[in-house]
């Protein structure tokens, strides 16, 4: 698909989903959002800029293959089970890491991340068989 709009669209969504995306992933914590959400507007930012561009250029953005970011993401995702394990709790009991200041990390969030790469690998790769080669 050889469109001069679309083209132009996907140089501009895939920026703001991005952003938009992770902002969804961080404040999904305590609010709606978190890393299912936040993975699949991502992956409708790739899929837009993909769609005009073909698969190899959707794989160049991607930077990594779309079935390695779903494995990471999954991989991730069951690990952050694993302090709460340690710790003499259940299974993804979360565990979290207060600093002074109110600043928390804790392994909700890598839940979170391994939920949003498992969600964004796995769309890419569903979006990327169905693009032509090299059309632009």
């Amino acid at each position: 698909m050889n469109n001069l709009i679309l083209q132009l669209a996907g140089r501009v969504v895939l920026p703001i989903s991005l952003v938009f995306s992770l902002y969804l992933l961080w404040r999904g914590h305590n609010e709606p959002g978190g890393g299912f959400v936040g993975g699949l507007i991502a992956a409708a930012g790739f899929a837009v800029y993909g769609l005009p561009r073909g698969r190899s250029r959707l794989l160049a953005a991607l930077r990594w293959p779309p079935a390695g970011i779903a494995g990471a993401g999954l991989l991730m995702a069951l690990l952050s089970g694993i302090p709460g394990l340690l710790s003499g709790s259940p299974y993804l009991t979360h565990q979290w890491k207060f600093w002074d200041g109110g600043f928390a990390v804790g392994t909700a969030l890598a839940f979170d991340v391994g939920v949003y790469l498992a969600v964004l690998g796995s769309v890419c790769a569903f979006v990327s068989f169905y693009l032509g080669e090299n059309e632009t």
